[in-house]
């Protein structure tokens, strides 16, 4: 039975071609293979367990290797660039549902300091930070940032709306713009609204002081969903990583494999 940390053969033919090479003359002894690192990677990300209580008898290396190979990919950009190749895959096999999408923030509580962290307004003013997610309508990750657990849901929905690549996979242009955004009241601004229809997407979002719309949470469960898959990722489910660009690669490497995971399961 395969591990939740192994990296299968088909996956791996998908990621090898985007991590950038070793140096031919790097001193020092030969480097454990990328493939190795990658699961001592994944072993951490999917149990939380500490960068220096990784067990070197399973095969992955040290702790330290395998992060500063996650230091050296975080900054090539790898994940990024797998999900996004993900998102093409899954756009080519029509399994993304351009007809809505959904946005909302989670809070995540802090065990390590660094930049993206401040007080929780649901945690009596604890350090944390926020996960803000834009999903499609059948609750794939598009994009997920990270900021303060303070800052506002309303402050960061233009960037959920612009800061991602456009999908390809389909004839035609890459697409980025959805016809539906489903937000909840945390999102009430006339900006947003206005912005939302200069971008070729119309909102719907109750405005305040106005009963809720009838089946709008029906239609947004899919954002606390993909949150929920997005958790069960033990290491990002709290905010363990000081540096933010860390703890944003491996977002962006769950985000990779719930997209993986739905596309061998629609394409099998």
């Amino acid at each position: 039975m395969a591990r939740p940390w192994d990296v299968d053969d088909q996956l791996w033919a998908l990621i090898e071609p985007v991590l950038p090479p070793w140096p031919e003359k790097a001193p020092g002894p030969k480097p454990i293979p990328d493939r190795s690192c990658l699961q001592g990677i994944l072993f951490v990300l999917h149990t939380g367990i500490g960068w220096e209580d990784l067990p070197q008898e399973l095969g992955f290396g040290s702790g330290m290797t395998c992060w500063r190979r996650l230091e050296r990919w975080t900054e090539a950009g790898v994940f990024d660039q797998v999900h996004q190749i993900l998102l093409a895959k899954l756009n080519a096999a029509n399994r993304i549902d351009w007809t809505r999408a959904a946005m909302d923030g989670s809070h995540i509580g802090r065990k390590k300091g660094g930049a993206g962290t401040g007080p929780s307004p649901v945690n009596r003013g604890k350090p944390g930070s926020k996960h803000h997610l834009i999903c499609d309508g059948n609750g794939t990750p598009i994009y997920v940032l990270t900021s303060d657990a303070n800052v506002a849901d309303i402050s960061r929905a233009l960037d959920l709306l612009d800061c991602y690549p456009p999908i390809a996979g389909r004839p035609g242009r890459p697409r980025r713009r959805f016809d539906v955004l489903l937000a909840d009241k945390g999102y009430r601004s006339e900006a947003l609204r206005q912005a939302c229809r200069e971008r070729g997407t119309e909102p719907i979002i109750a405005k305040p002081k106005t009963p809720n719309i009838k089946g709008l949470g029906k239609l947004r469960y899919v954002v606390e969903q993909t949150f929920a898959l997005l958790h069960q990722f033990r290491r990002i489910a709290a905010r363990w990583e000081r540096r933010l660009d860390i703890h944003d690669s491996l977002v962006s490497l769950a985000c990779a494999l719930i997209c993986w995971r739905r596309l061998i399961k629609w394409t099998a």
